[in-house]
């Protein structure tokens, strides 16, 4: 029999319901839950006794598990292969920062270390895009939003998670209603992640972006755009072809006048593909009209399946150059993270010989990460 995640938010509100329990023992039942995966139900103290025999004959603490988490050598990044109840794995990433090594308009950064989640919403992925690894996978299948979590209460026993972003294995609004159920429990009791903590990253599916805002008010929107001009995108990103650009832009706009917030924009570079001087121009003229922050993202290789190079330092700056200086655009790069244990950006790919454990929590400085 198949059980199913206590963290199944709406499935367990129903069962609930039906049963007339009352369903304010439900934040009881994760919050104990996230302090002791490996519990029993009856060790859950003072629940109605209708419960547990409710929660033994549907649901499990915990349907994944922990199946190998993977140090960085620079002590910053960790690995997490998770194996779902049906076999499949999929893959979440730790990254520590510390903002207080870093510096903002010349001052001092305040705050202190803290902890990036980079969340998994499928097994697999349909975009195909050529310069992720993921994509070799083809889609597998959707998470639940209880398998969407457990990824978070994992982690969480591996350091204190104060960012989620949505940017690991799949196309989190391909799975929209259990992203959706997901990030309400997150944000929900006993979680508590701050809306503006948790950052969607999306190729562009047009009509998911349209009503992101009303189900999910107050998130970051980050958009992979990864080329300004519908030709090169449709060449790096086969899903484009379904999402051309200017209804893409359209989108985005009415998201802005709703939401009132900044959208980022993720921008991979690759060497003689969208890394040139017109591309940058093109770029600034495409997002002037936006309030926008750009991420430019160095190539990571996936080994023999790479079939393109990571621009060079002098490119990456001056491409931000242009972006900052000729269309008064906010651009970043992104630091290379988990490089080493094919963690960083575009290299999750299910990988079930990684067996090694972490031990070390090392700290590094900040860089822009999406949830701020």
């Amino acid at each position: 029999m198949s059980y199913r995640s206590i963290f199944d938010g709406g499935i367990l509100r129903t069962e609930f319901e039906k049963a007339g329990i009352n369903t304010h023992f439900i934040h009881t039942i994760w919050k104990f839950v996230i302090e002791n995966p490996n519990c029993e139900w009856d060790e859950i103290p003072s629940l109605p006794s209708v419960v547990y025999p409710l929660l033994r004959s549907k649901f499990k603490p915990l349907t994944s598990t922990l199946h190998s988490a993977i140090q960085s050598s620079d002590n910053v990044t960790t690995k997490l292969l998770v194996k779902l109840q049906n076999g499949s794995f999929v893959e979440a990433v730790i990254m520590r920062y510390d903002t207080r090594l870093g510096k903002y308009c010349g001052k001092p950064r305040p705050g202190g270390p803290r902890s990036t989640l980079c969340i998994s919403s499928q097994v697999g992925c349909k975009m195909g895009c050529k310069f992720c690894a993921t994509g070799t996978m083809g889609f597998k299948s959707n998470l639940s939003s209880g398998e969407i979590v457990e990824q978070l209460v994992h982690a969480s026993h591996l350091s204190i998670i104060r960012n989620v972003v949505f940017m690991g294995m799949g196309e989190p609004l391909n799975n929209y209603n259990s992203l959706v159920e997901a990030v309400r429990i997150m944000t929900g009791l006993p979680f508590q992640l701050s809306p503006k903590r948790i950052t969607v990253s999306t190729v562009g599916i047009v009509h998911a972006i349209n009503k992101l805002h009303t189900d999910l008010p107050g998130l970051n929107l980050a958009v992979s755009l990864h080329a300004p001009v519908q030709d090169v995108r449709c060449q790096i990103m086969p899903a484009a072809r379904a999402f051309p650009l200017e209804k893409l832009m359209n989108a985005l706009h009415v998201y802005q006048k709703n939401s009132q917030q900044k959208i980022f924009i993720e921008y991979i570079m690759l060497d003689k593909v969208n890394d040139e001087e017109q591309h940058a121009h093109q770029l600034g003229k495409l997002l002037e009209t936006f309030q926008v922050v750009v991420n430019l993202i160095p190539f990571n290789p996936i080994g023999t399946l790479s079939q393109f190079n990571t621009s060079s330092e002098e490119k990456v700056c001056s491409f931000q150059k242009i972006l900052r200086g000729t269309y008064n655009i906010r651009t970043t790069v992104r630091k290379q993270m988990g490089q080493d244990i094919m963690g960083a950006c575009g290299q999750l790919v299910v990988n079930q010989s990684d067996t090694r454990s972490v031990e070390n929590t090392g700290r590094m400085t900040d860089i822009e990460d999406f949830g701020l």
